[in-house]
């Protein structure tokens, strides 16, 4: 009969001790500095739009690229990290293009709801601009082009953005996104600029 009742208190024991045990893993959670990471590729289009005043051109139109991001969780609320991408202008029907190649560290502020987890955040970096414009020719013969320009400038990339997680299990997220890149050199903006948007799959750990 001892038995039986000292085997009763520690299993009261126990179940008394359960809930604070786990009350104080989720605290310690909280506490941790580095909550986890993630990282991922994306897609991307838009809209683009500037003159390149050198050779008399307005560029526009939609670019395609991809490119990546890997993030630390710290906290709740806030991801540190660095991504990198290309982005290809085509122009003239030609073969002639403008591409960005561009990349940075990233910080960002986010909020987790149990479908969705929004984002907002700023890179700053570096990149290089190639343009590539072939105003008299073919690009399909073997014959010399009497008008084309290839020039090369790197800048120093200010990229904000916004964003949003949809949560497809608590390993993998789609992800949207909307950024502005902004190609600084020599105290002014690279042409041609505008929004980009992006959709990818993030993996998280």
């Amino acid at each position: 009969m001892k038995i039986l009742y000292k085997t009763a208190l520690i299993l009261l024991l126990l179940w008394l001790g359960v809930p604070t045990h786990a009350q104080e893993m989720q605290e310690a959670t909280k506490r941790r500095v580095l909550t986890g990471f993630s990282g991922g590729m994306m897609l991307h289009t838009g809209y683009l739009d500037g003159r390149l005043p050198q050779v008399g051109y307005r560029a526009k139109g939609a670019p395609f690229g991809i490119g990546g991001a890997i993030r630390l969780h710290l906290g709740q609320h806030w991801m540190l990290g660095s991504e990198g991408y290309v982005s290809t202008l085509r122009q003239l029907h030609n073969g002639s293009y403008i591409r960005y190649g561009w990349g940075g560290v990233l910080g960002a502020f986010y909020w987790s709801f149990p479908h969705v987890a929004p984002y907002a955040g700023l890179t700053v970096g570096g990149g290089g601009r190639t343009a590539f414009l072939m105003f008299d020719g073919n690009s399909k013969d073997w014959q010399a082009e009497n008008t084309v320009y290839f020039h090369k400038q790197s800048f120093c990339a200010v990229t904000p953005f916004i964003g949003c997680d949809f949560i497809a299990t608590s390993f993998l997220h789609i992800t949207v996104k909307a950024d502005w890149l902004c190609p600084i050199a020599h105290g002014g903006l690279l042409a041609p600029n505008g929004p980009r948007f992006y959709v990818g799959i993030i993996f998280y750990h």
